[in-house]
């Protein structure tokens, strides 16, 4: 191969590699679904009175997964300045959680369905906040 063609190949495999890289969904993508199935599932145990289901499922929203360092420095990287509201965003989800399966646990209808509300409201304030930037910068535009 030509010397000369070298550094230009390279320069192209690494586009190539970063390319890809920023195609492939984030850790914190199957989180997120897997967050949404647990709503899902407190929403299935709220509406059977299922206590013991909402009190098994409210952990896995309070001490959800966390994405690798990698993909954390990313998302640092990318919030910024935001980050402080961002890991507020999530302190808030993981205390409504808490609250949930506490409610759950001593059979308080209404207060899972108060704590299930404040959770709700959580995810999406997050959301409303972060989700469009988030997906747009890491995914491209929808």
């Amino acid at each position: 191969m030509n010397n000369a063609l070298k550094p230009i190949l390279a320069a192209c495999l690494a586009l190539a590699a970063i390319g890809a890289q920023a195609a492939e969904p984030l850790v914190l993508q199957k989180v997120m679904r897997d967050l949404g199935g647990n709503m899902q599932t407190i929403t299935d145990g709220i509406s059977r009175e299922d206590w013991a289901l909402v009190e098994k499922t409210a952990p896995l929203i309070a001490n959800h997964p966390q994405p690798p360092l990698s993909e954390k420095m990313r998302i640092m990287s990318f919030m910024g300045s935001d980050m402080g509201k961002f890991k507020a965003h999530d302190s808030e989800t993981h205390a409504q959680a808490q609250a949930l399966g506490k409610a759950a646990k001593t059979g308080d209808g209404a207060g899972v369905i108060l704590a299930f509300e404040k959770l709700q409201t959580s995810c999406y304030d997050c959301h409303r906040e972060f989700r469009k930037p988030f997906v747009n910068h890491f995914y491209g535009a929808r």
